[in-house]
């Protein structure tokens, strides 16, 4: 990917406006494919799918990932249609330099950022069982 400003994160809450035409791209005969995309309008995007699917998962920074879709990404900030990044959930960072994406083992790479979706686990989320009752 080139360099410049990204939004990293769910990128369901940032092309919302063109979420259908990310998965049109990434879901072929009910397989998810990953890697780095481009719509017809020329946005570029990286996405790869977490091991775990979608809850909370932290690069080796700290920083949090909240994920509704199943999959981590990333995109170009000036490609987020304004009004967009107002409802992210990801993180925005800098890449001084072309940077490379990637995914293996359940770790998602951007540049030099490492989110770990392996490690997930469902007891590291806020979940009280007396909820279920209310329901």
């Amino acid at each position: 990917m080139q360099a410049g400003k990204y939004y990293v994160g769910d990128l369901c809450y940032v092309l919302g406006d063109r979420w259908d035409e990310v998965c049109d791209l990434t879901i072929v005969d009910h397989k998810c494919l990953e890697g780095e995309f481009e719509l017809k309008d020329g946005t570029k995007f990286a996405i790869y799918g977490t091991a775990w699917g979608d809850g909370v998962y932290i690069d080796q920074f700290g920083n949090a990932y909240p994920v509704d879709s199943g999959s981590i990404g990333c995109v170009l900030v000036s490609s987020i249609t304004p009004g967009e990044l107002d409802k992210m959930g990801g993180n925005l960072l800098d890449f001084d330099h072309d940077f490379e994406t990637s995914s293996a083992n359940g770790v998602i790479i951007i540049g030099e950022i490492e989110i770990d979706t392996q490690g997930y686990d469902d007891d590291d989320e806020d979940y009280c069982e007396d909820d279920e009752e209310d329901y």
